[in-house]
């Protein structure tokens, strides 16, 4: 689509040699150069840069390292292996003085990770949060918007391809886990582990909890954040109720934005579809033509290589929560002291909902299995997370 361009910015042509798949494709300009053997693609030396685009980890990790040890540059859109293998695979592109580029594997078409390894390099990051998976966003855009219960959404988001036939990845957390991982590593400059990231999903979202979302002025959107604190640096995935002072509730749809704040730059935030082929295939392309600049030179970049940040406990994170509530006000106000913004929904009986005052995840979760009367909860976005 944009050859001429690109081969203006790179200054010479990139041609395609092969292309790897199983399968063949008879017609398709991709015939003339198909192949079945990785190995053609492994030993032929005029091959500089791989793009990975599989998905999952066998045989992607393999094919990879064994790219990179061969000396070539390789490009993905692959989150799981970044996550997974990332720390190993860029130690060896910098052993090997090549490159392993992976812009697409956060937020699609967002340049979010070019701008952590560039633009924001004289930044100290104090916080990285964003709506980082277009399925589950849109399916709480359309509970939100269209009155749709969880199961029709998701439904709707499988007959439009905006979901997968298995969507757990997404609807479970753990595709966002990836992402915040990985880009949490390259804004503080340590190892992120996703294993050690607590995750929550948006199954349990139901249509009353979207009700209480109105009446309290804010939508239920799935964040992943991470976010250096005096205490220590925490990240996680969850669900979270954020109003409009927050620029993130107004992102909608498939739609993908992240939020970073810096210590002198402030907040600044990227916005753009976080899937497709089109889009996916641009932030490819992007890492190509910097590693055809590159080649034989590593790109240098503050990735934590080889040392892994220890998180924060989720249980010593402040803040105000949104509880569901089946006791009275009184034993509402003995459970987590000074309630406010109460709020009762027609036709929803023995129950009521309400804000709690900032309080420590941890003391929130015991006030609440003592009380014995929380039917659910939410987190509410703070004033400095607004």
């Amino acid at each position: 689509m944009n050859s001429e361009a690109i081969t203006r910015r790179v200054g010479h042509r990139l041609n395609i040699k092969y292309v790897l798949d199983l399968r063949n494709f008879p017609g398709d300009p991709a015939e003339s150069v198909l192949t079945h053997d990785f190995n053609d693609i492994l030993n032929d030396d005029s091959v500089s840069i791989v793009v990975e685009t599989m998905g999952g980890l066998k045989p992607a990790y393999n094919f990879t390292k064994e790219l990179l040890l061969a000396g070539k540059n390789v490009c993905t859109s692959n989150k799981e292996l970044v996550a997974e293998h990332g720390v190993e695979l860029r130690s060896i592109a910098h052993d090997m003085n090549c490159n392993y580029l992976f812009e697409a594997s956060c937020g699609g078409g967002i340049p979010i990770i070019r701008v952590l390894n560039s633009s924001l390099t004289a930044e100290e990051i104090e916080e990285v949060t964003g709506i980082l998976n277009g399925t589950t966003n849109y399916i709480l855009t359309s509970m939100t918007q269209e009155g749709a219960d969880f199961n029709d959404a998701l439904r709707e988001a499988q007959k439009n391809g905006f979901a997968e036939l298995h969507p757990e990845a997404d609807i479970e957390g753990m595709d966002a886990c990836r992402k915040i991982a990985i880009l949490s590593s390259l804004a503080y400059g340590k190892h992120v582990n996703y294993n050690y990231v607590p995750t929550e999903g948006i199954t349990n979202v139901d249509a009353t909890d979207i009700c209480y979302a109105k009446k309290l002025g804010v939508v239920i959107k799935l964040l992943a954040t991470s976010r250096r604190e005096k205490e220590g640096t925490w990240a996680m995935v969850a669900p979270m109720m954020i109003g409009s002072e927050n620029p993130l509730s107004a992102v909608d749809g498939v739609m993908n934005a992240v939020m970073v704040k810096g210590n002198a730059v402030g907040t600044t935030m990227f916005y753009g579809s976080g899937a497709g082929s089109l889009p996916t295939a641009s932030a490819v392309c992007g890492d190509v033509i910097d590693a055809a600049k590159h080649l034989h030179t590593t790109i240098k970049s503050d990735s934590g290589t080889g040392v892994t940040m220890r998180l924060m406990k989720i249980d010593n994170v402040a803040r105000p929560f949104f509880v569901r509530f089946s006791g009275t006000e009184d034993e509402a106000k003995a459970a987590f002291g000074d309630i406010h913004d109460v709020i009762r929904l027609d036709g929803v009986s023995g129950e009521f909902g309400f804000l709690t005052p900032t309080m420590k995840e941890g003391d929130f979760k015991a006030a609440a299995e003592k009380s014995g009367k929380v039917v659910k909860w939410y987190r509410r976005g703070k004033k400095e997370e607004q």
